[in-house]
């Protein structure tokens, strides 16, 4: 049940390849709480860190619809890989918005450099002669084990209030505490990054409203002038469409196989068809309300409106995801709750990476409800 749509600029045997080994590795890779190196290499060799950035940087520019479909096609085989994919993705289009000469400095060694993010201001930079001396802590970064750079936010003072402001700082600059024991989405090795009084120069440096507006430098591509609120949402959720894909290929494989510790009922049962048809019917309307999204963001900067439409859109169809795989989870009973069975993983998986603030429905939903009636 992939959604994949090959297109004439595509890496699609990479990313096939990237997908299949990712699966191979996606039981280890959960257990121990990280992906081997072999995986993130086939991630970067798929094309997914050059993905956003600048041509003239040697990137691509590309698109977002483009990247809902390799980025699901990866989760098919391992959530937390497609995790990564996404986020090393995002947080290489957030390096379109340092000055010039950061930029150049951040792919002076080519577009396939590693970019980490960490996008809450969990940290403090005060002024310093050309630049800031920066401090703090900052959890849940995924993929800074093997990051180069990090981009992350911290607040700045100014006259008797503070701002906030994105910083890029090399990994030589900053040290990895492992802090993540998470119950799902493990192998993301979403770990912490603490930097102690660290020099960042004034040209590494970016207000974090100019990333949230798409406030490019150097690039008036669509991927870059697109504003964060509108698309980030789909960078969250395109692993979760994989992961629900798969499910349905590890639920329909408990009725094919062997009968296992309990059998579920034979597919020609009328309920078990219900379960499947329903399940598949959620996924393909959240894979719609997904594309719809991406291609919005490919089209343009959007409106007002469609910084409160796109959240909710996409906060929906993290939901739909989740009861898709939930229904599977539940219908296929106790022997797919085994530590070995790739269902539970899926089911884990899903439910962590649908708690990002950027899927939840709650917030999106008061945002978009709080529009005029009629608008969008």
């Amino acid at each position: 049940m992939s959604g994949f749509v090959l297109t004439p600029t595509d890496t699609a045997s990479e990313v096939r390849e990237a997908a299949e080994l990712a699966a191979r590795h996606a039981a280890a890779a959960d257990h121990v709480g990280r992906l081997p190196g072999e995986v993130v290499a086939a991630l970067i060799a798929a094309g997914f860190a050059r993905h956003f950035v600048p041509v003239r940087w040697g990137g691509r520019a590309g698109g977002f619809a483009e990247l809902l479909d390799t980025v699901s096609v990866v989760g098919e085989g391992c959530t937390s890989a497609a995790w990564i994919a996404a986020v090393v993705a995002g947080a290489a289009r957030m390096g379109a918005y340092l000055p010039e000469e950061g930029q150049h400095e951040l792919w002076s060694a080519g577009a396939d450099t590693v970019i980490a993010a960490a996008l809450n201001p969990s940290g403090h930079a005060v002024p310093d002669t050309g630049g800031w001396r920066l401090t703090g802590e900052w959890p849940m970064v995924s993929g800074v084990d093997f990051a180069d750079w990090t981009l992350v936010c911290a607040l700045v003072p100014r006259g008797e209030r503070t701002v906030a402001r994105v910083f890029a700082v090399p990994r030589r600059n900053y040290r990895v505490v492992d802090t993540w024991f998470n119950v799902g989405m493990r192998a993301t090795g979403s770990n912490t990054l603490v930097a102690d009084e660290v020099f960042v120069p004034r040209h590494r440096s970016v207000a974090r409203g100019d990333v949230r507006r798409g406030r490019a430098v150097g690039s008036d591509a669509p991927c870059h002038t697109a504003r964060l609120r509108t698309i980030s949402g789909t960078l969250f959720a395109a692993p979760v469409l994989g992961a629900a894909r798969a499910a349905v290929r590890a639920w329909t494989g408990r009725l094919a196989g062997k009968p296992a510790r309990e059998s579920l009922a034979p597919m020609d049962n009328p309920l078990v068809r219900g379960v499947l048809a329903r399940a598949e019917g959620e996924i393909e309307s959240a894979a719609l309300l997904l594309r719809r999204v991406a291609q919005g963001g490919d089209a343009g900067p959007g409106g007002e409106d469609e910084q409160a439409r796109a959240p909710r859109d996409c906060a929906l169809a993290a939901d739909q995801l989740v009861d898709a795989v939930e229904r599977l989870f539940r219908s296929a009973g106790c022997g797919a709750q085994a530590q070995d069975d790739p269902l539970q993983r899926i089911w884990r998986d899903v439910h962590c990476a649908a708690s990002h603030i950027a899927l939840r429905f709650d917030p999106a939903g008061g945002a978009y409800g709080g529009q005029p009636l009629g608008a969008g």
